[in-house]
């Protein structure tokens, strides 16, 4: 997401950081490019003009003029204001209630259903409680029937009673959970393939009767500008408390994420950022901005690593590269660790300056990096210790076992024989290790 943008964005910036001195001639050529970069990205006309305007009013004031680095200022301005159009502070869930309970709305293929079984992970994980899922859509076929797959999946329970009324259902739904102490509720609510009035009443008649705490508007991001029309349709029939933005992960402009919370008052809260199940991240507004002008994500980057990293472990890989005992199975689990932390490529983006590096266009095949641990446990665990015991026949057959080339096979072993000396190297240097 927003990749056009941030490269637009950037060259904006760099050309910005080299002038001596800001003038209202350059910063209108600047204001220019900044304008056309976000008519690109498909942000509302609107905004784009209400945005140029602070910029350009904020460039020309009396805190550029008697700035040492303009250019710097420039960059300030233009990250204060994204942070601003993104909705300024990050809004957080209202978990109040006892259960807590949250209602998910949204047209039909905004991926609903698969968000809230994302949703209801993300909340066990991060305040170790029970969530329990409810079926509500009972229209669309099979509906119920991916609910209770994603439900098994995550092994998390999956509410439905059988009747063909989901305002009773819901209901029934959260006088279970009181009665065995689950802590969310997360009621899957029809959706249509546009809003209409059938579908508004259903939503208001659960509303009125269950009263969430959330109503949280699930809406694919690829939608363009038609998703402004669908928030505002939303948010006056049953009052959005916030927006769960899907499909950040694919060709998408990002032009909605930059007018929503502008144009419709309603915050965005989450973003899908791929298909796995644990590809649901908070929207930090902040964050967001850094990652469009390529300053980077470090804080969400530390939060994967902490959530997917165990500590006891990285504690002994050190102390093993310290002693010169680091050896291939070390080598396996601390990938394994590292692959649960997300596609590599998105980890890379996450970088600061990873677009002026190139990281930002690296491709990971995943394959390859499956290939890699095959050839390790096709490795005896005397291979995996001693490396250096692997000569010919014993390459050949861990080949084999592995279903590829002995090349690949002294590829890894070179590769690992490096790594091992970079981070010897590293230590010596007293760099902090990046794990």
């Amino acid at each position: 997401m927003f990749e056009g943008l941030g490269e637009r964005l950037q060259k904006v910036i760099h050309k910005a950081r080299g002038y001596g001195r800001i003038t209202e001639e350059n910063i209108s050529d600047m204001v220019k490019e900044v304008r056309i970069a976000l008519l690109e990205a498909d942000v509302n006309y609107k905004v784009v003009k209400e945005f140029t305007n602070k910029v350009k009013e904020k460039a020309l004031g009396e805190e550029v003029a008697n700035s040492l680095k303009p250019g710097e200022v420039f960059v300030k301005i233009v990250s204060d204001e994204l942070t601003e159009l993104l909705g300024g502070e990050s809004a957080d869930l209202n978990l109040t209630g006892n259960p807590a309970i949250l209602m998910l709305v949204g047209l039909q293929g905004s991926g609903k259903t698969t968000t809230i079984g994302k949703l209801a992970l993300m909340l066990r994980k991060k305040y170790h409680k029970k969530p329990m899922m409810v079926a509500c859509d009972v229209y669309r076929p099979a509906a119920i029937d991916q609910l209770k797959q994603i439900g098994k999946e995550l092994d998390i329970f999956v509410y439905e009673n059988g009747l063909n009324n989901p305002v009773e259902t819901s209901q029934d739904a959260v006088r279970y959970a009181k009665e065995n102490g689950y802590d969310y509720v997360l009621i899957d609510t029809a959706g249509r393939l546009h809003i209409d009035d059938s579908l508004m009443t259903e939503l208001k008649n659960i509303k009125n009767k269950v009263t969430p705490q959330e109503t949280l508007l699930v809406i694919d991001a690829m939608m363009g500008q038609d998703a402004i029309n669908v928030i505002t349709g939303f948010n006056d029939a049953i009052d959005l408390t916030g927006v769960i933005l899907t499909k950040l992960d694919g060709d998408t402009r990002g032009g909605v994420a930059l007018s929503a919370r502008h144009l419709t008052n309603v915050p965005i809260k989450f973003m899908g950022t791929s298909e796995k199940m644990d590809g649901l991240e908070l929207f930090d507004p902040s964050r967001m901005a850094g990652r469009i002008l390529g300053m980077g994500d470090i804080v969400s980057l530390v939060e994967k690593a902490t959530e997917a990293i165990d500590e006891k472990e990285a504690e002994n890989t050190v102390k093993k590269l310290q002693k010169g005992k680091y050896d291939l199975e070390d080598f396996l689990k601390q990938m394994k660790q590292i692959r649960k932390m997300g596609p590599l490529e998105n980890l890379l983006k996450l970088i600061p300056g990873a677009s002026k590096m190139g990281l930002n266009k690296i491709q990971i095949d995943p394959k390859q990096i499956s290939r890699i641990e095959a050839i390790i446990l096709s490795m005896t665990p005397n291979e995996r210790k001693n490396p250096s015991i692997i000569k010919s026949s014993r390459k050949t057959r861990i080949a084999k076992g592995s279903g590829v080339s002995v090349s690949e096979v002294n590829k890894l072993l070179e590769q690992f024989e490096n790594y091992k000396k970079m981070v010897k190297s590293m230590m010596n240097g007293n760099l902090k290790l990046p794990f």
